[in-house]
Formats: structure tokens, C-alpha cells, sequence
């Protein structure tokens, strides 16, 4: 199974996502992350994403920032988007039914139907990031447990 975590920079929520499913899934899933937007391509994730990993016990430093593309879509079996803007913009690159059926967005993983924003952090403080791991962490926890 082959699964992709999309934000809008790839430097926040996404990172964060990959590397909590990752510690809760078996290498012989290939898990990544990408952002919508190219602006960060090549950059480590923000030092808070790193912070509240490593507090976490998780190192997320092997990551670099990558924009998503159309070949994703042929390259894993599940995207998740971290909002709706996220969500739109993938679903607009998305060439046939095949395509938008892989892409779901995360939260409702923990909160069924409700479409619910994990909120970019990246302009608020650690508390944010803090929250934003937790919801990632509880939606990681149900992905993982449906794959298992």
C-alpha cells in the first residue's frame, strides 16, 4: 500500500502525517508526503513540525519538500488531504473517476463525513502544532488499524 500525505507547502502538516504513519505501519508500505504548491520544493520541514516529532519520539529531518503532481495519482493507492483547499486543488489535477477515488481527506478518518480542516500551523505558535499533531496522530491510528 502506497499512501501520500498533501499539504499546501509540504513543510507542516504533511511531514508530520507521513512520519506518524510511518511509525505505525510496517516498512512494506511506502509512505511520502507533497504539497500543492511548489514554494518549499527542496526544504526541510519548519523547525516546529521537527520539534513536536521529536518530541514525539519520531525523526522527520529525511524529508524534503516536493510538489504533487499527476503522477502521483498512478504512484499510490490513497492521498490525503489535510483540508479542503488541498482537497479541491488535488481532486482539479485528477484525470478520471480512478483518480478522485483515492483521494480522501484525513480527518475524516477520526470524524466520519465531516470534512473536517486540520488547520495549517504555521503561522500560529507551538500550541498549534501540538494540536495539529494530535489530530494527525488520532487519524494515523485509524488508517494504520484499517491496513494492518
Amino acid at each position: 500500500m502506497n499512501i501520500l500525505m498533501v499539504c499546501l507547502g509540504n513543510i507542516c502538516r504533511s511531514p508530520l502525517a507521513e512520519g506518524i504513519l510511518k511509525s505505525k505501519l510496517s516498512a512494506e508500505h511506502f509512505i511520502d508526503s507533497a504539497g500543492t504548491s511548489g514554494h518549499h520544493s527542496g526544504e526541510l520541514p519548519d523547525q516546529r513540525s521537527i520539534a513536536i516529532a521529536r518530541i514525539n519520539g519520531l525523526d522527520i529531518t529525511d524529508q524534503r519538500s516536493r510538489k504533487f503532481t499527476v503522477k502521483d495519482f498512478d504512484e499510490f493507492d490513497l492521498i490525503y488531504a489535510m483540508d479542503r483547499s488541498n482537497y479541491d486543488n488535488i481532486l482539479h489535477l485528477s484525470r478520471n473517476d480512478n483518480d478522485r477515488n483515492k483521494v480522501k481527506m484525513i480527518l475524516n478518518e477520526s470524524f466520519p463525513n465531516e470534512n473536517l480542516n486540520v488547520p495549517d500551523p504555521y503561522y500560529g505558535g507551538d500550541q498549534g502544532f501540538l494540536n495539529v499533531y494530535n489530530m494527525l496522530d488520532q487519524a494515523c491510528e485509524v488508517i494504520a488499524s484499517k491496513i494492518q
